[in-house]
Order: C-alpha cells, then structure tokens, then sequence
C-alpha cells in the first residue's frame, strides 16, 4: 500500500510517517510549501511553512530512507484559505483557517494529486482516530483534533490515515527520541501559519483596511465609539473594543453582534452571548449517511471547549441545532461538528458552518 505522508517539520507528522514506515507500508514524504513569501525562520513557537520547516522535514525523510518531495500548493492556498478567511472576516464572520486548510488542501488538493500518482492514501500527524471509516476523537482529550477535521467527508477520510490517535503527545514526543528524530522537542506551532506575528488584527487592517463603523450597546442602543472596520472584532470579544467608559453597574461590555452590512458593533452584558440555537450552511457527514431523522448528540464549536449536548435535525441544505444546555461566544462562520458518544469514544457524525444563531436562527 503506497502512502503520501505530509510532512510538516513538526515532531507529529514526523512519527506518523516513521510509524508507517515501520508497518512495512511503502511510503513517500511531502511537505507543502503553502507560503509564497516563506520566513526564513520561525520565532518560538509561531507560524509554520518556513524554510526551517521544510528543512526539518527533509532531515526527517532521510532518517527514515523515504523519498521526498516540496509540493508548491501557495497559489491554492492563497485562494482556497486565506482569501476565503479574509472574505469571512469582512463579512463580520469568525472563521478557522486550520479547517479550510484540511478540507480544501490537505484532503481535497493534495489528496486528489497523490491518488492521480498512485498513492493509496494520505497521512498526517492529527491527534484523531480513524477506524473502518468511523473518526473519532484521540486518546490524547488535550491534543484531540477531530474538530478540525470535522469537515472532512466520508469519500475524503476514505483516503485518509492518521496514525497518532492513540498515543499521548508525550508519548510521541518520547518515541521521536527513540527514533533519533531531530524534531523530538521542536516547539508546537499555535498561531495561523500564515500569520507568524501573532497578530491577526493587523494583518485583517491591512488587507482589508479602514471601513469605519458604530459600536452600540445592546441594552440602550446607545452609539458609544467608532471602530475602523468589523474584521477587528468576534463574538465574546471583551479586550480591544475601544469603549472608554464602563457601564452604569459597572460590569463588563462583550461583543455580542457583529453587523458587516451596517458596519455595526454590538457590545453588552455576559447573559447576552448565550445561544440556545444554531442553525448551520453546509453540511458535510463524515461517519453516517446524511441523517432523516433528529440526532441527539453533542456539539462542539471551537477547536478547544464549547461543547453542549443538543438536538441536530438536517432540514434541505441546513443543520437545524437545539441546544440542551447554552453556549456562549458563538460566532457566524465557524465550525460547529456533531459528535455522538458511544462505548469506543466519541464519534465525528458531521459538520457545518454556523450561519445564524440564537433569535436570528429561528
């Protein structure tokens, strides 16, 4: 069985690929090349796709005697991801880059070159399980990744492998060691690759640039400032908000609307961001058919918490949510994935973008 193994330079993919290698399966190793200006270094822990990057992933193939390639996908990249993120930012939306990344690059581009050169399969190095066509989440409830991988679809996690979702990090960590692997304590990325500094409201202020807007309160309707566009603002926002004055009580201001048409920012009280419905665009099924009838199951909506127990019924083109118990800090274009638990773990059932929540998704 041939298998692409995209390699990052990251201690994760590196023992993924190795542990495939081991298993006897005849494997090559990839590494994107998804920036079309690369740093020459990263900082820390920040930003990916350097040279350093694919460097590290070079030294890794040849201790595991794989062939190895750089595939340049910036171009796709740049349409597929960070135009779309920008777009999502513009329109007031809040979305997760990472998801977009393993949707349309990693399982669609990618996957489709490696199935045209004969390859089996794609492999990376996410903290998910993946078991006769059923994902779940990892062993590693810290490092689990099946969220952002929610999005993906029966047909692409058909030809998808990842073989790190029964270890701990630490465990893996302590195998690349084992394995003389030079990447064994190389520090995790946590920013958007694309974004090294950290700073995504500057990089959004110079893409998009000024388009100047209110920020109201929600109680009063009050006009309370100005800001200089809606892309430097999400749901649950409560730092940056430019407001000088507190309110009467004293308590805190959150963002709790965004208005990309109107150029309005809403800001109120912590109460205000609870969500008891979502209703989601876009609905992808990863381990069932598309359901017929209500799931019950549980909702996650951020990479790390937000999750609630719910009731799902797929209604035309959307996901119709009832929340058993609210979330907050919901946010317009991010992911919202269905799990259902059983004996074995908890199931990725499907996944959609959230589209409209609360009041607005009745």
């Amino acid at each position: 069985m041939k298998i692409l193994a995209a390699l990052s330079g990251g201690v994760d993919s590196s023992v993924a690929a190795a542990r495939l290698v081991a298993a006897g399966y005849d494997v090559t190793g990839v590494h994107l090349a998804l920036s079309q200006s690369p740093g020459t270094l990263r900082t820390g822990s920040r930003g990916c796709c350097s040279k350093e990057d694919a460097g590290d992933a070079q030294r890794v193939a040849d201790v595991l005697g794989i062939p190895f390639y750089v595939w340049d996908f910036a171009d796709r990249f740049k349409e597929d991801v960070i135009d779309d993120f920008i777009a999502a930012y513009a329109a007031g939306e809040t979305p997760n880059p990472c998801l977009m990344c393993n949707e349309r690059i990693k399982f669609a581009a990618l996957a489709d070159r490696a199935a045209a050169l004969g390859f089996d399969a794609v492999a990376t190095g996410h903290y998910a399980r993946l078991e006769d066509g059923v994902l779940r989440r990892a062993v590693d409830q810290d490092k689990d990744q099946s969220y952002v991988l929610g999005v993906l679809d029966a047909d692409q996690l058909s030809r998808a492998m990842f073989p790190l979702g029964d270890t701990t990090k630490d465990r893996i960590r302590e195998e690349a060691r084992a394995r003389g692997l030079a990447v064994a304590d190389k520090p995790d990325s946590h920013d958007i690759c694309f974004i090294p500094s950290g700073d995504t409201r500057a990089f959004l202020g110079a893409t998009i640039g000024v388009r100047p807007g209110a920020v109201v309160d929600a109680d009063s309707g009050d006009r309370l400032t100005e800001h200089e566009g809606v892309h430097g603002f999400t749901i649950g926002q409560r730092k940056g908000l430019g407001i000088e004055a507190p309110t009467a009580d004293g308590r805190a201001r959150y963002v709790t609307d965004i208005d990309a048409t109107t150029g309005t920012v809403t800001v109120g009280p912590a109460e205000r961001l609870q969500v008891h419905r979502i209703v989601a665009r876009e609905p992808r099924w990863a381990s069932i058919a598309a359901p017929t009838q209500t799931l019950e199951c549980e909702v996650q909506v951020r990479a790390h918490g937000g999750r609630a127990p719910a009731r799902a019924t797929l209604v035309g083109e959307h996901i119709e949510i009832d929340l058993l118990s609210p979330l907050t800090g919901v946010a317009r274009g991010q992911a919202v994935v269905l799990y259902r638990t059983d004996p074995d773990g908890d199931v990725v059932l499907g996944a959609g973008v959230i589209d409209r929540t609360g009041d607005d998704a009745r």
